[in-house]
């Protein structure tokens, strides 16, 4: 009998890391998420993100390239993760980017609102 429970046993040992092994293997290659921050970061560049924001930019482009490392390494739930970072990243960069852009139209707006009151003044 207690060999039939030292069996049964390893048996439920063996089952378990089976079925451990398995929920982490059954991780998809994450490729949606590649796709998605591969994206962010041309919306990024789009809108001025190199002049803008190039740290943030770059801290994405290189989160990208650790997680296709990752990839690689079929560590694809730290992959994915990394991806989430790097789309959020360089969505910040992007809208940073359009706030700063936004932000030097209205100074030229104010600007030249600015020199018509002067010349309204001096034609008084």
């Amino acid at each position: 009998m207690n060999k039939h429970t030292s069996m049964t046993g390893a048996a439920s040992v063996l089952g378990i890391a089976l079925l451990v092994g398995g929920c982490a293997s059954s991780v998809e290659r994450p490729v949606g998420k590649l796709q998605t921050a591969e994206s962010s970061i041309q919306q990024a560049v789009s809108s001025d993100a190199r002049e803008f924001e190039p740290v943030l930019l770059n801290r994405a482009q290189n989160k990208v390239a650790d997680a296709e490392g990752l990839i690689d390494s079929e560590k694809y739930l730290e992959a994915g993760r990394l991806l989430e970072q790097a789309s959020v990243d360089a969505q910040l960069a992007g809208a940073r980017s359009e706030t700063a852009k936004a932000q030097q139209a209205v100074e030229e707006i104010n600007s030249n609102i600015e020199a018509l009151r002067q010349r309204l003044q001096q034609r008084q």
